[in-house]
């Protein structure tokens, strides 16, 4: 981890709901820190093809929509933002049932590998828009906001790790920590409102093979919600020790409950500073 003085770049890791976006965003509007989101840099640079034609290939099962599409008279284009991941999360997809929305297994895998070889390339961009930020735009600081799925695209144990060792050479690495209170209300949040993930692909086939087993359910008849629901539970209990592991290794911790009564960009550096002298 390189030394560290206030106004450095920093990323923020973390489960999805932890707070990452919030405070990028706050530093942003009040700190004029270059925000730089590495999901919205998937969906925009590395993916954005393949969702606009899965967009594409939707639009053409409709008879008027083919023909206009056919002759060039409309255009579909997708409108991902910082705070609006959706259609990155719905060409993921789940997989199951058809009927419910949801994809073959095998497709659902393509999908997963798309996004990690996005993920990683995102992650690597994030020294040159450093340097663009600052060299361009004329930034004085940088936070980039990484995917909740940062994990799962590392090796936090191997100092030569591409990706943390590039990070960690740009930015201070945050982890927010979130409790166990803080993982019960992901999920009851998730519950209520599942949405298509990146999963570590040997996790993955492990959870598809047990749920079918205790569900007895075909793979072409399971509930896509259902399932996506059963392994988040499971997945946030994977990904603790991980994001653990690249704090430990990588950066530093800062508690959720913390970063939750974080209401200033001078809060969220006092907080980090505290997490740096603590190490």
């Amino acid at each position: 981890m390189k030394a560290y003085k206030t106004g450095d770049p920093i990323a923020v890791l973390g489960m999805s709901g932890v707070g990452k976006t919030r405070i990028a965003a706050m530093m942003r509007r009040e700190a004029d820190w270059f925000h730089y989101s590495v999901d919205y840099r998937i969906g925009t640079r590395y993916m954005n093809e393949a969702i606009v034609d899965n967009f594409k290939r939707e639009a053409m099962k409709a008879p008027f929509l083919r023909d206009l599409l056919k002759s060039d008279s409309i255009y579909i284009s997708s409108n991902i933002t910082f705070e609006n991941l959706e259609p990155l999360s719905t060409y993921l997809g789940k997989p199951g049932d058809p009927a419910k929305g949801g994809i073959a297994f095998d497709e659902y895998l393509r999908r997963q590998r798309e996004h990690e070889q996005a993920e990683v390339a995102a992650l690597l961009d994030t020294r040159q828009f450093a340097d663009k930020a600052r060299a361009i735009y004329g930034y004085g600081h940088f936070i980039c906001d990484t995917g909740g799925s940062i994990c799962e695209v590392v090796d936090p144990e191997n100092k030569n790790d591409p990706v943390l060792k590039a990070l960690s050479e740009t930015c201070l690495i945050v982890y927010i920590e979130g409790d166990d209170a803080h993982a019960e209300a992901l999920k009851a949040r998730f519950d209520k409102s599942p949405k298509p993930m990146y999963y570590n692909e040997a996790f993955l086939k492990q959870c598809w093979d047990d749920y079918r087993k205790e569900t007895g359910a075909p793979a072409d008849k399971v509930d896509p919600d259902a399932f996506i629901r059963w392994g988040f539970a499971r997945l946030i209990d994977w990904r603790a020790p991980r994001y653990k592991s690249i704090a430990d290794n990588w950066g530093v911790t800062v508690s959720a409950k913390d970063i939750e009564a974080v209401q200033t960009p001078a809060a969220f550096l006092s907080l980090v500073e505290s997490a740096l002298a603590a190490r």
